[in-house]
Formats: C-alpha cells, structure tokens, sequence
C-alpha cells in the first residue's frame, strides 16, 4: 500500500504522525503498514505495484464501487487517472475514473465502462493499485513502512535483526518489529531521538538506542518464563 508513510516522533512518548498506510509503508505489506496492513494477493510483484484502495462492495446501480482507501495523500484519486483492478486470479484489469465522490468514510468510484451493478459486482475485494514508479514523493524525514521491511536495524552500528514489521497504536511511537539473531522478535520505537537515519537503498535502519531498551522489549525466555511463573506460585 501507499499507506503507512511514518514520520518518526520526536521523542519516545510524543504523537507520531504517522498518516497510516499509503499501504499499509507500501505497507509493510503495499503489501503491504501500521494501520490497515493488507497483503497483497500476489507476492511475486509486490514491489512492482502499491495498493491504494480496496473494494468493499457495490453503491448505487450505475455501476458505483465503494472502497476503503489505503492510501494517506490528499487528493490522491481524481478524475480520469487510470487504476490496476488486482482480483483473487492476479489478472489485473486497467480501469478509469470517470467520477467519484465521499460516502460514509468510504470513497465511491464510478469508472468509465463498468455500467451496471453486476459489472460492478465483478470488482468487489479487487485491490485498486498503480505501478510503484507512481508512489507520492514524501516530505524529508518521512518513511513508507514498505521501505522499512526487511531492512537491516543497526544499533551504535551493530546489526540488530531484520525489521519484518511496523505497528502503530500501541503506543505514541510506532514499533519496528525486528527478528534478532537469536530469532526473537524485539520492539524498537521508531523515535526520532533514537535515529541516525535511513538509507533505503542499503536497506539500513541505524539508531543510538538507550542502554537496556532492548533488553526491556525482549520476549522472555523460557528460563525467565519458569521463574515467573514459580515466583507467582510462591506468592500465592
């Protein structure tokens, strides 16, 4: 998805703005992400498209769709542009926009051609996509969760883990999920006080984290899982 661009807060506690997915980062999944994360339905060509709505179900009976939008830029859908239809068989089908307008938190599209309900009912659970090269430039400082998957996480420029995911709501900062090399899945906070930058071509995430972050966000052990459940017992 275009969704989940995410601007990385100023501090640990502070309001992220992170304006969901333009996809879900694509999001972490276009696949798609903090926020409405949908996976693509064709992993081979995730990085050739980006998702920017999904279609819920029919409205009106010219042929009217309505969609859940994924995608965070204003004005991101006019008039006349063209978009991919992306069914379950992965055979997309180029559509046009000939008219579209605001309905309940969804955005109904009326596209040239697609003239009944049945015709309409033929697009319901389609993703709506267009070619990655058509991404919307994000302002400086602003990341797609979709570039931050599978980056490497350096920590005082020792490699941490491999970021799988990104979730928002948690908490004020977004949390990049990140498998170790032990294979645990660790939360870092995607704060601007804790990074040095992102260098999406090296597929590199580098951070100054405080000393035990990582440590505290752990999952525990079994070890530590055993004690715990012993000191609870004795408590009791």
């Amino acid at each position: 998805m275009e969704r989940a661009r995410l601007q990385p807060c100023r501090y640990r506690a502070v309001g992220i703005r992170a304006l969901a997915p333009e996809g879900l980062l694509p999001s972490l999944r276009e696949q798609s992400a903090g926020a409405g994360n949908r996976t693509i339905l064709d992993p081979k060509t995730v990085s050739e498209f980006i998702t920017l709505a999904r279609v819920v179900k029919t409205q009106g009976r010219r042929g009217e769709v309505a969609n859940e939008i994924l995608s965070d830029i204003p004005g991101r859908f006019v008039v006349g542009m063209k978009l991919l239809a992306l069914p379950s068989d992965g055979q997309r089908r180029e559509l046009v926009v000939e008219d579209l307008w605001p309905h309940k938190g969804l955005l109904v599209l009326k596209f040239l051609g697609v003239n009944s309900i049945s015709e309409a009912e033929a697009l319901v659970g389609c993703e709506l996509q267009v070619p990655r090269t058509q991404r919307s430039t994000l302002q400086a400082g602003w990341s797609y969760v979709s570039d931050l998957a599978g980056c490497r996480l350096l920590d005082h420029g020792r490699e941490i883990g491999i970021i799988e995911d990104v979730q928002f709501g948690a908490g004020e900062a977004p949390l990049l999920i990140v498998r170790d090399a032990a294979a645990r899945l660790v939360d870092v906070p995607f704060a601007e006080a804790y990074l040095d930058g992102v260098d999406v071509e090296r597929k590199q995430v580098r951070m100054t984290l405080p000393e035990g972050l990582l440590e505290v966000n752990a999952p525990l052990t079994a070890e530590e899982k055993r004690e715990q459940a012993q000191g609870a017992r004795k408590k009791s």
